[in-house]
């Protein structure tokens, strides 16, 4: 896992952020070996986000110890618990990659990575991680969530643009139906999903909020409703959704996620998904809590 471990301000309070910290952390408490990789400060917030993450299993051994401070996203969650981000970015910590410490797959040779929100946007960090990820990119396919953050940067056209260059590495694109409206509002999601196939894309994820989720592949789509939950905030749903998919390319392959084995990738998300709604903050299920309510048929 390569991006931002950040801290949320929350109006319950201080959690442990950034959507692919989110999606490592989702990914370790299903019993997976996760490393994560960023700066990560020594300051108080720094310290609060290495604790939660190694609580959960997360690797920390290729993140890079930082004197610079911590990110932070105010979060306002409006009446329907829905999430807005207002970030204080520069000079942290958090999005300082640098070639220098990055880890070399050619040593570690990964077996899959997941990249995605700010970090793939945020320079010059961003362009260190690009060329370092089209090496990862030799050893392992590549997800890519862009997370779509307009009050960080809101020009599309720009936008769009780096959002298309990681998406001509990436084997599997997550993405939510509000990302495609804002990055392509002359395109329907099918369209942009279908043009990305073309492009090489094997598998593009479509997060839909309470209206579920949709596969495309070159073979078809997939679709699966939302989970029924009684939803407290959507943060940290549609990194959940990646880290169900992560697992999906571990079970069963990149090439394998079509069909049968899509659909039911995709009704483990969509229930995983509704686990993190029902709790407030970024609060991904357990093993053993996503094993009882695929049981339970997801009924809260």
């Amino acid at each position: 896992m390569a991006g931002e471990v950040l801290i949320d301000i929350l109006p319950t309070g201080d959690v442990v952020g950034g959507g692919p910290a989110n999606t490592a952390r989702a990914l370790a408490r299903l019993g997976h070996g996760v490393d994560f990789i960023d700066g990560i400060s020594s300051d108080r917030y720094g310290l609060i986000a290495r604790k939660a993450l190694g609580r959960d299993g997360v690797d920390l051994a290729h993140s890079l110890s930082s004197e610079k401070p911590t990110c932070t996203a105010t979060v306002t969650l409006d009446s329907h618990g829905a999430a807005s981000y207002e970030f204080l970015i520069d000079k942290t910590a958090t999005f300082d990659f640098n070639s220098s410490w990055l880890p070399d797959p050619s040593m570690y040779k990964p077996s899959v990575m997941h990249i995605g929100t700010l970090a793939t946007i945020i320079e010059p960090g961003a362009s260190e991680l690009f060329d370092w990820a089209l090496r990862v990119g030799e050893f392992a396919p590549i997800i890519f969530d862009p997370n779509i953050r307009p009050s960080v940067l809101g020009d599309r056209e720009i936008y769009s643009s780096s959002v298309e260059k990681w998406i001509s590495i990436s084997s599997i694109v997550k993405v939510s139906d509000e990302d495609i409206k804002w990055l392509y509002p002359d395109e329907t999601m099918d369209e942009v999903a279908h043009r990305w196939i073309a492009q090489g894309v094997s598998c593009v994820v479509i997060t839909r909020g309470a209206h579920g989720l949709i596969g495309f592949t070159e073979h078809g789509m997939e679709e699966v409703d939302g989970a029924k939950v009684t939803v407290i905030d959507t943060v940290g749903a549609g990194d959940t959704v990646g880290a169900i998919v992560v697992e999906g390319v571990i079970e069963y392959s990149v090439a394998s996620l079509q069909g049968h084995v899509l659909n039911s990738v995709l009704h483990k998300a969509a229930i995983a998904a509704g686990i993190t709604c029902s709790r407030a903050g970024a609060q991904p299920p357990y093993k053993h809590e996503l094993t009882e309510a695929m049981e339970n048929n997801a009924v809260y």
